[in-house]
């Protein structure tokens, strides 16, 4: 059985070769990763496995992603601390923890209700309180609560969603999200100004695809959809 400091150790040996090593240089967005107890997001048969370098299953056909590409898609959003921040995908609510300690306010948004509730639950028991969860359908995201500094996807769309353009602050607002086949994406940066929106490329990956109105269509009621990634 693995202690705190245990897992404190494989967390720093964590930011140091999976992200400090690699292409991740925001240092809060390092010091998040650090301060995040990740093994508290991970069902407690796969927690000895929680600082590994890929994704591991959370139920529902979901996984908590790979560490690297947490910290890399939280970079792209460049946060600085009095963002208010919509996440697409709460999963176990990984994702919404370190968002939390680099935003204002996190909202985020999961479409299966019970990893919303067990995400919720674990984040309080962890002292965050600068987050609200919601359960709906991810690609029409949240209009009564934005408009948002940024939003993050934690899964595949196959186009750039309207409605999360439509959210963004229409001066400094940017979303970050897969878009592609249900086998292949690439990571996108939107940028806002007023009506126009810039779009830049980023790295190939792959997620499980965005259930949903401006998503992907769930032709069996039972497919999977949310954050899984790995590079």
């Amino acid at each position: 059985m693995f202690t705190e400091a245990d897992y404190q150790n494989l967390r720093l040996q964590m930011v140091d070769q999976q992200l400090r090593a690699r292409d991740i240089y925001d240092r809060r967005v390092l010091l998040a990763m650090e301060r995040v107890l990740r093994h508290q997001f991970v069902p407690e048969v796969y927690r000895h496995l929680s600082y590994q370098d890929g994704p591991l299953p959370i139920g529902e056909g979901q996984t908590i992603s790979q560490p690297y590409i947490v910290a890399f898609m939280t970079q792209l959003l460049e946060l600085r601390g009095d963002e208010t921040v919509l996440e697409v995908g709460t999963g176990c609510g990984y994702q919404a923890a370190i968002l939390c300690e680099l935003a204002r306010y996190v909202y985020s948004l999961e479409r299966f209700a019970r990893l919303a509730d067990h995400a919720a639950e674990t984040l309080s028991q962890l002292g965050y309180t600068n987050v609200d969860i919601h359960v709906g359908d991810g690609s029409q995201g949240l209009v009564d609560m934005g408009p948002f500094d940024a939003i993050i996807v934690t899964a595949a769309a196959p186009s750039i969603p309207g409605p999360l353009c439509s959210q963004l602050h229409p001066e400094t607002g940017r979303l970050v999200l897969p878009v592609g086949s249900q086998q292949s994406q690439t990571l996108q940066i939107v940028r806002r100004q007023q009506e126009r929106f810039k779009v830049e490329q980023s790295i190939g990956v792959r997620f499980v695809p965005l259930i949903g109105r401006y998503g992907f269509k769930d032709e069996s009621e039972t497919s999977n959809s949310g954050s899984s990634a790995q590079v």
